[in-house]
């Protein structure tokens, strides 16, 4: 597809802009002038619609396709909760309206919702209190880890190492180590954490276990009671990773069943976009003992009804984000959880756990399943049957996109070989559910069958495949950086047939 620059005809604008205003050519220095008009494409109006809808058309989102993307929870947001993030009332505000002096009284509602989201998020969770600082779920993985940290110092415990399963996400560890621990990884067993496994690492030095509940298989931590018994023993806290909360809503409080410190992805489990359409947010809730390290500012409610920043906290981490976190992605969590209530959040949950373990039953007898028992919300499949005959879940996963469904996560968790890690959510109906099975089936065959077929995918995609390293450090994102870049590609020369 040709860019816009490429597709201008000179003459046919379809705007025409106003000369520069006299008083605003006398207000700026000469040098800051434009010495000729910028050079923007010329097209009608009718063109310009064309183009961005022909792109628009080239995306996968939400919105357009079923996105069963596991470990990322990509539901369909809801449009009711752009509207209230839109309210002028929120968006007039200026970030920094709350420090100034006479202008509290403007930033009521933004702090009242603030205020009462962390209530909200207490009691779904269980914990003592809550931060909205944090920008993304690793941001709030790495204050969580930091509040850990501020905590034994404070007791004066000597601690300096962080465990983590193998069944972990990914940013755990390095959520740890940059908290200044070092990370001590165990290997589960039967998919879920082997408390023997924990009990060799388990010392005086550990200050927390950072787990995942359900975690990336999809699988409860059964062990959990057990496990908590034997941290409480060395003084070590529990750490709960919340990117899988949407299987366990108004099911379980953690905070009720031994964790000390969780974060939640709000652009995961409470309704608001995610990647480019976030930003995220990632909120960080506390037991008692731990919130007096939470950071500042905090919203406190005052006896007269009125709310304010709180700074007085000697023993607070500190800042961790710049005008209290993203309070637009907090915002529409909070017309989410509203807006469905104790009963509705509880369905999700169990929506969202019927949907995955529909699709594991659908899909059981083509693919290898390792853990193959009821799954949370998610579950993880193996194509290591495929791989023999030379179809690996990278070309299943292409196949799919020709199919019109976005991939499944693939090669994670680390520890399933082949891997295809399916979330359907709660929000995708039946009907959707069994075309993404119908459509599996099919890719399936043609690999038992046909294998070319299906490692010579997407076909039908604006580009095949790419060298995916090259893509993400040699980026081309101008038209004219594109443009130079396959011309020096054309202008090599054709591989001999021997390197071919």
């Amino acid at each position: 597809m040709k860019t816009i620059f490429e597709t201008s005809i000179p003459g046919r604008p379809g705007v025409w802009p106003d000369e520069p205003h006299k008083r605003a050519q006398d207000m700026l220095p000469a040098e800051l002038l434009r010495g000729k008009k910028p050079d923007l494409p010329e097209l009608s109006e009718l063109d310009v619609v064309r183009h961005f809808t022909a792109l628009s058309r080239l995306n996968f989102g939400v919105d357009t396709h079923f996105y069963p993307l596991g470990s990322c929870t990509m539901k369909y947001n809801p449009k009711h909760l752009e509207h209230v993030a839109a309210l002028p009332g929120f968006t007039d505000l200026h970030p920094l309206a709350a420090q100034l002096k006479g202008a509290g009284q403007y930033t009521q509602g933004a702090l009242e919702v603030m205020y009462e989201l962390e209530r909200l998020l207490c009691e779904i969770t269980g914990m003592a209190a809550y931060t909205l600082h944090p920008m993304a779920g690793a941001h709030g993985e790495l204050t969580g880890a930091m509040i850990i940290a501020a905590y034994h110092k404070k007791q004066g415990n000597q601690k300096t190492k962080v465990i983590c399963p193998d069944s972990a996400h990914g940013t755990n560890p390095s959520s740890a180590a940059i908290a200044g621990f070092d990370v001590v990884n165990i290997e589960s067993r039967d998919g879920i954490i082997d408390p023997a496994a924990l009990a060799e690492v388990l010392d005086d030095e550990t200050a927390a276990l950072m787990m995942t509940c359900p975690n990336t298989l999809g699988l409860f931590e059964d062990h959990l009671q057990e496990i908590v018994a034997m941290l409480r023993e060395k003084d070590a806290l529990l750490y709960y990773d919340g990117a899988n909360m949407n299987a366990i809503m108004g099911k379980l409080k953690v905070g009720d069943a031994g964790f000390d410190v969780v974060h939640l992805n709000l652009h995961k489990t409470f309704g608001t976009p995610h990647g480019a359409g976030g930003p995220g947010s990632g909120p960080v809730g506390v037991c008692e003992k731990l919130t007096p390290f939470l950071p500042i500012s905090r919203v406190v409610k005052l006896e007269d009804g009125r709310y304010f920043l709180d700074y007085n906290h000697p023993d607070s981490i500190g800042y961790m984000a710049p005008f209290y976190g993203n309070f637009g992605v907090a915002l529409k969590a909070y017309a989410y959880i509203l807006r469905l209530g104790r009963e509705g959040l509880i369905r999700v949950s169990e929506h969202a756990v019927l949907a995955a373990n529909y699709l594991r039953k659908k899909l059981e007898h083509v693919l290898e399943i390792p853990f193959n028992r009821v799954c949370m919300h998610e579950f993880v499949a193996s194509a290591v049957q495929q791989a023999e005959k030379g179809v690996r879940a990278v070309d299943i996963a292409k196949a799919l996109l020709d199919k019109g469904h976005h991939a499944p996560t693939i090669y994670f968790p680390l520890i399933v070989k082949e891997c295809l890690m399916v979330e359907p959510t709660e929000t995708e109906s039946r009907e959707t559910l069994d075309l993404f099975v119908d459509d599996l089936v099919d890719i399936l065959e043609r690999a038992d069958n046909y294998p070319e077929a299906v490692t010579g995918a997407p076909i039908t995609m604006p580009v095949g495949r790419l060298d995916e390293t090259k893509a993400a450090r040699d980026m081309a994102v101008t038209w004219d950086l594109a443009r130079e870049l396959d011309e020096k590609q054309a202008q090599k020369p054709a591989p001999a047939a021997d390197d071919a």
